[in-house]
């Protein structure tokens, strides 16, 4: 696996305390995304799921921690990375809440892991970022991308956590900076590289 990120608790993303995983690799290049710095793998992050989940099981089992959101880059950018992730993963927790630019549609037409990914998914939300439709839809960065409860059970208290309060930003301090978590803005990224500047700070534009 190409794992760039391993946060905790990421609480913009779910309900709860969540681990939360950002995995390099994305074809799509999506204007206005996010994270354009993991649209490429990296020899730097490849990882055994074996070694992932050495570093998660003591999270995992904290009664404080309530579930994984896996997002990047794009999660299903290898999908059999992922199924086996998924398998590992789910001794553990059923909620894993999964971002994707793939279309429900796409992933059930694909190949054989990738179909079998969404039996292990607690929660997908699909779709490429659409800059122009992002207005503020609760957990989703556009409004063309859709919410998937693969697991019913858990419906009841995502729709609680989506009432509970708009999209929020969540910064971790990490070792090169800070990463800004969460549902952001239309040009986040450039009000961001504007507003910094303002204060002598250069960040690199992708």
């Amino acid at each position: 696996m190409n794992v760039a990120r391993i946060l905790y608790p990421v609480k913009v993303l779910g309900p709860g305390n969540r681990i939360g995983i950002w995995i390099a690799g994305c074809p799509r290049r999506c204007v206005g995304c996010s994270n354009p710095e993991l649209w490429e793998t990296q020899p730097k992050y490849e990882v055994t799921v074996f070694r992932i989940m050495q570093i998660l099981i003591p999270l995992l089992k904290r009664r404080e921690t309530d579930g994984v959101v896996i997002t990047g880059g794009d999660p299903f950018f290898d999908s059999r990375e992922l199924y086996h992730f998924l398998l590992s993963l789910e001794p553990y927790t059923k909620d894993v809440l999964v971002y994707t630019g793939y279309t429900m549609e796409e992933i059930q037409c694909g190949d054989a892991c990738m179909k079998s990914c969404l039996d292990h998914i607690g929660v997908l939300i699909d779709g490429p970022y659409q800059e122009q439709l992002n207005d503020g839809c609760r957990m989703r960065g556009s409004s063309n991308q859709h919410i998937y409860y693969l697991r019913p059970e858990l419906k009841q208290c995502y729709e609680v956590y989506m009432t509970s309060s708009p999209n929020r930003i969540q910064n971790f301090t990490v070792a090169d900076g800070i990463v800004s978590v969460g549902i952001h803005s239309r040009g986040f990224n450039k009000k961001l590289i504007s507003e910094a500047r303002k204060r002598g700070v250069i960040l690199g534009e992708q």
